[in-house]
């Protein structure tokens, strides 16, 4: 629900007294109008927020154009799709390894003093990786400079959410400011791989590896630079030892369930490939990927602009659900146009889980381990992208599309049958922290 604003109709007394003052009428005041205002304007208008928001959009470029832009480097250089497969492998196991590390360092220690020595080691892993591809140099320099980028990169998107709870104490605003980068997530996933292959495929192949190199240093450095709004770190306690995030249940439910949901997006990317292909319109399917984003972005705005009542964990296990209903429907999908309908559908149901997920942690968590649980869940997420484009790249060779699309069924089924049968641990553990 948008913030309302009331004006001040206060009178301001007279400086000068009358020399026969009479008695004024007690005159009932008029209530103020009221004004309703974008509640994304609202939370942008909170100091800092908009320069570090935006500074995070750039600094999470890379991460939808690394991984894309390494095999069409590779390939391009090297003349193998096997070799640069296992590259671009490395470098997203070694990010999946490395970001929560990196993320319980700056809970402990701040974001600027631990990642600006790990955005210099990042800018060699990738200028190191395009170096040695540039010069033919052998293969073995690849995985080395691929394991260095991805195990420094870190995770911004968590970053900046530990931000916004940091500069945000109100339920309703947190509410919309998750939403608002969960909408960003998808404009840097729609825009990054378009950019990339359009660069590596008409200019030169390793051009695509330059830009998220450059957006890296810019974004990184502009989003670190800005010390204001960045959280205390809160250090360890010495009592004991120090427990991951991971242990934490309602943290461990989202992260199996988001690994289920990146299989849905990692199938579902290759099979709309394949579908396309099949349907002899090939080149549009980079569009018709867009049209599933675009599905969750529209729901991400119109989701974060209103203020729910229901619990949170309710609307996690409502969005799932629906979304395992959605994907259902790419079995009944026979031609280009029905599938484009059938993913802006699905995709309404996107954005607004990812926003109850990480919230869902945000809840759970202590604050010192924040950005180390919102950490966790993003690297489920690439996890489930990875398996589930594999799974999926192996039945479409060997049933079509549509073999791909049963994958996206399955991991759909998946994550739905998890969610409802953690639903007890999603409401004990919330309401206790909410409580």
């Amino acid at each position: 629900m948008p913030e309302t604003l009331t004006r001040d109709m206060s009178t301001t007394p007279s400086t000068s007294p009358s020399p026969n003052p009479s008695p004024r009428p007690n005159v009932a005041k008029t209530p103020a109008p009221t004004r309703r205002r974008n509640p994304y304007t609202a939370v942008l208008a909170v100091p800092g927020a908009l320069r570090f928001s935006a500074a995070a959009v750039v600094a999470r470029l890379p991460m939808s154009m690394v991984g894309i832009g390494t095999v069409l480097m590779i390939q391009g250089m090297y003349g193998s799709y096997a070799l640069a497969g296992r590259v671009s492998a490395a470098l997203v196991v070694a990010q999946a390894l490395g970001s929560p590390q990196l993320a319980r360092l700056v809970d402990r220690y701040g974001q600027r003093r631990v990642m600006l020595p790990m955005l210099a080691a990042t800018t060699l892993g990738l200028a190191g990786l395009v170096i040695t591809a540039v010069t033919n140099a052998p293969e073995a320099l690849l995985y080395v400079f691929a394991v260095i980028a991805g195990a420094t990169a870190g995770s911004y998107g968590s970053m900046v959410r530990a931000r916004w709870s940091n500069v945000v104490d109100e339920p309703r605003r947190l509410h919309t400011a998750y939403s608002l980068e969960s909408v960003l997530d998808e404009v840097v996933f729609v825009i990054g791989p378009v950019t990339v292959t359009l660069l590596a495929t008409t200019v030169t192949p390793w051009s695509g590896l330059i830009l998220p190199l450059v957006a890296a240093v810019v974004g990184g450095l502009w989003f670190l630079s800005q010390r204001s709004t960045e959280p205390a770190p809160i250090p360890r306690h010495t009592d004991g030892p120090h427990r991951s995030a991971l242990l934490n249940p309602v943290v461990a439910v989202v992260c199996v369930v988001f690994v289920a949901l990146g299989c849905v997006f990692g199938a579902t990317d290759v099979s709309t490939i394949a579908f396309a292909t099949e349907h002899g319109v090939r080149s549009a399917s980079g569009a018709m990927l867009a049209v599933f984003a675009l599905g969750s972005f529209t729901s991400g705005l119109l989701y974060g602009a209103r203020h729910w009542r229901s619990a949170l964990w309710k609307r996690f296990v409502i969005g799932m659900v629906l979304l395992a209903v959605g994907v259902s429907l790419f079995q009944l999908a026979h031609s280009v146009p029905v599938l484009l309908v059938i993913m802006f559908v699905t995709g309404l149901a996107i954005a607004p889980t990812l926003v109850n997920g990480n919230a869902l942690i945000q809840q759970a968590v202590e604050p010192g381990q924040l950005t180390e649980g919102l950490a966790w869940a993003g690297t489920a997420l690439g996890v489930g992208v990875s398996v589930g484009s594999a799974i999926a790249g192996s039945r479409i060779d060997a049933a079509g599309a549509h073999g791909g699309y049963h994958v996206v069924l399955a991991a759909g089924v998946l994550a739905v049958v998890v969610t409802l049968a953690t639903v007890g641990v999603l409401r004990r553990r919330t309401t206790r922290a909410a409580a």
